[in-house]
């Protein structure tokens, strides 16, 4: 598809100005409901957003098995929220990604 590299800048550019960093505490919520994903520092976030936007499971897989990309875990979220974290964070709906500095 010839629009397809422009698609993506422009998909690229519009997460990268909804990427906020926000208080752990605030999203507490998202990680109550399982919609809590952890994106490791060594991943661009951006990148991943896009990537779950375009359901690229090989992708994703391979992050996950190489522990850079999942569901937030208890322990995260508890170490977060004693610190009282303030994350990077930015919605692929349903999804909340969350990455820590």
């Amino acid at each position: 598809m010839s629009d397809e590299p422009g698609r993506q800048e422009i998909f690229r550019a519009k997460v990268n100005l909804e990427t906020a960093r926000m208080p752990w505490r605030e999203m507490q919520r998202y990680f109550a409901s399982g919609a809590a994903l952890y994106v490791s520092s060594d991943l661009d976030l951006v990148e991943a957003a896009f990537q779950m936007s375009e359901d690229n499971a090989a992708l994703i897989n391979q992050w996950m098995k190489a522990g850079l990309f999942g569901k937030v875990t208890d322990d995260q979220a508890r170490i977060w929220f004693d610190a009282d974290a303030t994350l990077w964070a930015v919605v692929v709906s349903p999804w909340v990604l969350v990455q820590p500095d």
